[in-house]
């Protein structure tokens, strides 16, 4: 795996954490921007053919 998509992979996991974090806390402000940031990441890893499954868990 390359540093572009482990680096890539492990953003997607740190923005699924912080989106749960924001939902679990009611704070619907950053629950919107984490999911901004995660469809955001989605996109850029379907752009290059990233896998993102396994990091979706």
């Amino acid at each position: 795996m390359d540093a572009f998509t482990a680096g890539l992979l492990q953003r997607i996991r740190t923005t699924e954490t912080d989106l749960t974090r924001a939902r679990d806390e009611g704070d619907d402000f950053l629950a919107e921007v984490e999911q901004a940031e995660l469809d955001d990441l989605h996109r850029l890893a379907a752009e290059h053919g990233v896998e993102v499954g396994a990091a979706s868990a």
